[in-house]
């Protein structure tokens, strides 16, 4: 009976046993997909909001030397390009423009982002248009171009600054968004280390008392022999 007995405490320790490195197995496959997902929200936060985010910058640089180009020509000052260097120098920073705006729709863009950059590329090409328009009109005088330029170029300008102002707003809060769930992931990266801490002590415990039955039981046996 008490061979039977200590078979049978035996039998319940080793399941537990089993069930205990079945948790485990589990645990670690969680961790492991938190890893996954962490590797994936940092290389989102660099490839799809940081990156952009310096295009976005980038974009309102040259679009800020095209209006410091331009009002230079406007307003006369002695530092003003000659229109042929000035239609070549926006040629430049247009297609430079153009670079990093392909380079941005290259990214993972949200809902708002897609309506806002679908607005930019329309103001843009606006723009454009607009500055041809200014650029090319010799009959007028001096006065009338400074008019067309505050009235009309200028509104433009501020349309468009407007659209990379709500552009970089998104880029924020987007990411934002990608760090509280990063945060998430480590918290629960660091509960299943904690969870395999505990089970590791667990089998720990129960190795002992597995060795303490054994030996009680191997002294009970050598008692009753010698009886």
């Amino acid at each position: 009976m008490k061979i039977g007995y200590t078979v049978k405490q035996k039998t319940k320790i080793a399941l537990l046993l089993f069930a205990i490195m079945a948790c485990m197995l589990l645990i670690r496959i969680l961790e492991d997909r938190s890893v996954v997902k962490m590797e994936k929200a940092f290389g989102s936060l660099y490839n799809d909001r940081l990156i952009p985010a310096t295009d976005l910058f980038f974009i309102s640089e040259k679009l800020y030397t095209k209006k410091y180009y331009l009002e230079d020509y406007v307003y006369g000052t002695g530092n003003a390009l000659s229109l042929q260097q000035l239609k070549q120098k926006f040629d430049t920073l247009d297609q430079g423009i153009d670079s990093l705006i392909r380079e941005y729709e290259k990214t993972f863009l949200v809902n708002q982002e897609k309506v806002n950059l679908a607005h930019l590329k329309i103001k843009l090409s606006e723009n454009r248009k607009l500055e041809e328009n200014l650029l090319n009109t010799p009959s007028l005088s001096k006065e009338q171009v400074k008019n067309l330029y505050s009235n009309i170029n200028e509104k433009s300008f501020k349309n468009i600054s407007s659209l990379l102002t709500e552009l970089t707003k998104v880029q924020s809060s987007t990411g934002k968004e990608i760090s509280g769930e990063t945060e998430k992931i480590i918290k629960g990266t660091k509960l299943y280390s904690n969870a395999q801490l505990v089970l590791a002590i667990i089998i720990g415990v129960l190795i002992v008392v597995i060795i303490f039955t054994s030996n009680a039981v191997k002294v009970k046996n050598d008692n009753f022999r010698l009886n």
